[in-house]
């Protein structure tokens, strides 16, 4: 493994992304279309969760169950997803939660999430719903931009999206804002408008779902008839990239990045890969590091660096999939090398 010499290193710096809370498993409770008020034009609950809709009262008995049967386990948070949790009709929103605070009370559950509508909740029902447990909310924002949000038929506009986020925030819970990047009618100095609007709200978390045409909902047939253009797969990873460098530096986490693969997710177009997160990540760490290396020079040192010095655990992600960006790195006067430590480091010798 290189390691510089004595006095070879210009500057080290940690990784930039936000240092990640300790892991806890989440038992994800899925409502798929409960409580909407109506379907999107890109949504097909079902393939992307991987559950078919059923009554409610049947989603109550078999989570009970488990909750029961599984009293003695580690405890872990539990999240409703795939619905508008807040738009449930009553007492469903209190019956779950009423369910839940017990295994809260007792420690089985470490904490309560939901996801739900910007045009869903109002200071009266958060504050009910944080009394029974719940302590965080993620809004399907989708964007903040109204040509985006009234071309995919959401039914609300900007304003109603950040306030919602304020009411969130006032209601003294956790906020996590959900985007869609390449939504129709929204370009990307939209979407990175919706990441400056993001990070000036000081969400605890986001998710960042690029938009795909699935099998099944309308959007497929607008694309079909030549109504949509879904972004291609190397723009999707750009506009990711420079999201995540304002997120990072605004200390936010990207909880998650595309869609999680399910068995039946029919995808007929749009920037789907595997490892779309990886792809993002390291996109967005070799900005990072290009405006190091842009800073120095700008600060005149005396060596150039030539050499970055990258912990063993980052080798992947500094390099990308199948190395693909040792080539960019190289473009920018920079050999890699691997070394003990744990942060980054620019350096004047070769290893």
């Amino acid at each position: 493994m290189a390691k510089p010499s004595p006095g070879g290193i210009l500057a080290r710096f940690p990784h930039p992304e936000p240092p990640r809370a300790a892991r806890t498993h989440v038992l994800p409770v899925f409502l798929p279309f409960a409580g909407c008020p109506q379907r999107c034009i890109f949504c097909n609950q079902p393939a992307q969760t991987g559950t078919a809709p059923e009554p409610l009262e049947a989603i109550h008995a078999r989570l009970a169950a488990h909750l029961e049967a599984t009293a003695g386990d580690s405890p872990q948070e539990l999240a409703f997803y795939g619905g508008t949790f807040t738009a449930l009709p009553a007492p469903w929103p209190q019956r779950f939660l009423e369910l839940t605070g017990r295994f809260l009370a007792s420690g089985r559950l470490t904490r309560i999430r939901c996801s739900t509508r910007p045009d869903a909740i109002t200071a009266p029902v958060l504050a009910e719903l944080k009394t029974l447990g719940l302590s965080l909310v993620e809004l399907g924002v989708q964007s903040f931009d109204d040509a985006a949000l009234a071309a995919s038929q959401r039914g609300y506009d900007g304003s109603t999206a950040r306030a919602a986020c304020e009411l969130v925030r006032a209601a003294g819970l956790g906020l996590g804002v959900q985007l869609m990047p390449g939504m129709p009618n929204q370009t990307s100095r939209a979407f990175q408008a919706d990441i400056a609007q993001t990070t000036a709200l000081g969400p605890e978390l986001t998710r960042l779902y690029p938009c795909l045409v699935l099998k099944g909902t309308p959007l497929a047939e607008v694309w079909r008839a030549g109504g949509y253009a879904p972004w291609p797969l190397d723009t999707a990873v750009e506009e990711l990239a420079l999201a995540l460098l304002a997120l990072w530096a605004a200390n936010i986490p990207a909880a998650r990045i595309g869609l999680a693969e399910q068995e039946g997710l029919r995808v007929l177009a749009g920037p789907r890969h595997p490892a779309l997160g990886q792809l993002a990540r390291s996109q967005a760490l070799f900005r990072f590091v290009r405006q190091q290396v842009e800073r120095m020079r700008e600060l005149r040192h005396a060596k150039p660096a030539h050499l970055l010095l990258v912990p063993q655990r980052l080798q992947g992600e500094v390099l990308g999939q199948k190395n693909a960006l040792r080539r960019d790195y190289t473009r920018i006067g920079l050999d890699i090398g691997l070394w003990d430590e744990t942060d980054l480091a620019l350096c004047a010798d070769r290893a």
